[in-house]
């Protein structure tokens, strides 16, 4: 069983009644940055918590009978509203407080009626339960495997933000055409056992639009953005051949802007042109074939895809915040949306098959990944929460908190916390559906992913939420019952036949990384983090990693190796205004955590080579070094940051900064910055090299292990 939530120390300043309602509720009133320290949180966090759980806590009175009326509830209860079995794990305790005598029978999702719940199949089924006093309750009883078999073979793969990587044929940002490229180069060329990109969610739409991939519109959709228009069958069938040349004029002005002009990469730009494109396609009739797996798709996808494709007609014509739209607008379920899609049909079914189109190069990209012989291939990233003004928060607004945010409190790092602009699920709402929208987001991503990286994974089990209009220090953590969420995502995913990738950096609460690594979750550990903490804090030898996890020399969100290794990091910052202490002290600091590790290094015999014959060999040789580390490791997957490998010293995004640095729109570039395109990446001598030390790295591991198969 995943471990049970550490017990909140008591929070001195808040009134009894308060914190025993808030803890029947999930909401803590403390926590504990260190072990050693505990910070409590204020009657007002905790007061509007609960407030956005549809609890009154403003006044002693209404706590008193918000927890006499909890209280009576749970002690009358027969059933929570969702109940998780694992096989192998015996009787859940939800069913064995039932009274004796008590008679259970399942309806399962295969249309199935059993009574009671002995051998069941995996899935999210209805149990309905009598007791001898005539009472009863139902709920969904998740059924789920024990745990995620770990990854067939150990193997490694390339780290990529999609939009950076443009080939000769991009429209001005990577595209899914590039993406499949990619894959089948580097699954046949260099051995890659999977490629792991951005984000590819659907993203609020209007100029300038947010250029992060992680505050998408909607999580269940992905962006039709990414589409390589020429690989759309009816793009050889548009009649305006004048303006499908003007446009692929356009896109290649574009393309040129971008790698040959040091122009940033431009999604609005991108996206008007793909949307006049798309428009254009539009007006080509379907094939019988075509027509058919379109309908299939519709129907597959049902009120969701509506919903989503509706949100995206509106937006249209309202702009693209919802709360600013007409009031009979803003209920999906109101007469006046329905009026209104009606009156937009052609709108709808023109967002509608863009999905489709999106989703069917998204499954092409994985099957040419696994036909390039990557045993895991496309690894996909599922962002924390979605956009307060987008599709999902419109079309599941009743499992959206409103008026918080999703945050994290004040560390050593950031001592005004942080505020992501995310309304968090409501976990009550969740637990009643049997986390149908959790369910059904996964079961879309899994229709193309190979391996799902979960950001911020530790959001299964609490989120920190911020009241609205209040700083980030005035926020207080919300549970979650991870044990039903672990179970949604072990279900989906090995219905999927997929990998899972919790993203586990930072601050991390006991029991969470044993919980994820019993459900056969694994981790995420970086090289230059990954230090013996409970100890002297020297780097972590080799041998002492962890081996569920992916194990890389950097992420989206920090210097890239070869700004490490030189400190360009800390000018860069030094340059944005963005150091909290003096120049001279970040960089000796930065210098002497390069040089303890170059020392590991060096004493492990891994500092040889000269990297190749171009760039910086003694650089080259400290990069290779660093991923021999990786492949000593025990890791299950090794992966190199594809920036990397050309010498790349940017970073793709700046914590801390807004207008003040590119974030998310630099294409990978060559150590001197100048753009590098994917035809140029598959002919790098300084790639190459580094892959031939990988391969050798990975044959030598297997050696070691005595014959543990790699990929």
């Amino acid at each position: 069983m995943p471990a049970a939530q550490p017990a909140e120390p008591p929070a001195e300043d808040l009134p009894e009644d308060l914190t025993r309602l808030a803890a029947l509720h999930g909401v803590a009133t403390s926590y504990r940055p260190s072990p050693d320290r505990t910070v409590p949180a204020t009657a007002t966090a905790v007061a509007l918590a609960l407030a956005a759980l549809g609890v009154d806590a403003s006044s002693p009175g209404t706590v008193r009978a918000a927890l006499t009326a909890r209280e009576t509830e749970l002690r009358g209860r027969l059933l929570p509203p969702t109940v998780v079995r694992w096989d192998g794990g015996g009787t859940p305790a939800a069913l064995a407080a039932l009274p004796a005598g008590t008679r259970l029978r399942v309806d399962t999702e295969q249309g199935e009626r059993l009574d009671g719940v002995g051998r069941l199949p995996h899935g999210v089924h209805r149990l309905t339960a009598t007791a001898p006093d005539g009472r009863t309750a139902e709920a969904h009883l998740i059924v789920a495997p024990a745990r995620l078999p770990a990854p067939a073979v150990r193997s490694y793969g390339l780290l990529v933000q999609l939009y950076s990587l443009l080939s000769r044929r991009s429209w001005g940002m990577g595209d899914l055409g590039d993406l499949g490229e990619l894959a089948a180069w580097a699954g046949r060329s260099l051995g890659a056992g999977f490629v792991q990109v951005n984000p590819l969610h659907a993203a609020v739409p209007g100029a300038p639009a947010d250029p992060s991939p992680y505050r998408p519109s909607s999580r269940r959709f992905p962006d039709p953005v990414h589409l390589r228009i020429e690989d759309v069958p009816e793009f050889a069938y548009v009649t305006d051949h004048e303006r499908a040349r003007s446009l692929r004029e356009r896109a290649g002005r574009l393309r040129e802007g971008v790698l040959e002009k040091d122009a940033l990469i431009d999604r609005d730009a991108v996206w008007e042109l793909k949307r006049e494109a798309l428009e254009l396609l539009h007006e080509v009739p379907l094939g019988p074939g075509r027509r058919a797996a379109y309908c299939d798709y519709l129907a597959e996808q049902g009120t969701a895809l509506e919903d989503h494709a509706t949100w995206c007609a509106l937006a249209e014509v309202h702009g693209s915040d919802w709360h600013r739209w007409p009031e009979g607008l803003r209920d999906p379920r109101s007469a006046g949306t329905d009026r209104a899609r009606r009156e937009l049909m052609d709108r709808v079914d023109l967002h509608s098959r863009l999905t489709w189109l999106t989703d069917t190069q998204l499954t092409a990209a994985q099957r040419t990944a696994r036909e390039a012989g990557m045993p895991v291939g496309i690894v996909h990233d599922l962002a924390v929460g979605v956009h307060p003004r987008g599709a999902d928060s419109w079309a599941q607004q009743e499992y959206f908190a409103a008026g918080m945010s999703v945050g994290a409190p004040p560390d050593a790092f950031n001592s005004r916390g942080q505020d992501w602009g995310l309304p968090p699920w409501r976990p009550d709402r969740l637990a009643a559906s049997g986390y149908a929208p959790f369910r059904g987001l996964l079961r879309g991503l899994f229709r193309y992913a190979g391996a799902l990286r979960v950001d911020h994974v530790m959001g299964l089990f609490r989120l920190w939420w911020v009241p609205e209009g209040r700083p980030p220090t005035e926020g207080t953590y919300v549970h979650y019952d991870a044990e039903a969420m672990l179970a949604v995502l072990v279900l989906e995913a090995a219905r999927a036949g997929a990998v899972v990738i919790g993203e586990d950096l930072g601050t991390v609460e006991p029991g969470v990384r044993e919980a994820l690594r019993e459900r056969g979750v694994l981790g995420t550990s970086v090289l230059w983090f990954e230090r013996d903490w409970t100890g002297d804090g020297r780097p972590l030898p080799p041998e002492r990693w962890r081996a569920d996890c992916l194990a890389t020399a950097t992420t989206h969100d920090l210097p890239s190796t070869a700004a490490r290794l030189t400190g360009e990091h800390v000018e860069l910052r030094d340059r944005l205004g963005l150091l909290a202490r003096p120049l001279e002290e970040e960089r000796a600091e930065a210098a002497a955590d390069t040089a303890e590790w170059l020392d590991v290094l060096s004493r492990l015999g891994l500092l040889h080579g000269t990297g190749g014959d171009t760039g910086t060999p003694a650089e080259e040789a400290e990069i290779q070094a660093v991923h021999r580390f990786l492949l000593r490791t025990p890791a299950r997957l090794v992966g190199l940051w594809l920036p990397d490998a050309v010498g790349d010293r940017r970073p793709q995004n700046l914590p801390g900064t807004w207008d003040q640095y590119p974030n998310w729109r630099l294409p990978v570039a060559d150590a001197g910055g100048r753009p590098v395109t994917l035809e140029e990446l598959a002919a790098s001598p300084r790639l190459h090299a580094l892959i031939d030390v990988v391969r050798d790295a990975a044959r030598a591991a297997v050696r070691e292990r005595g014959g543990v198969r790699d990929g």
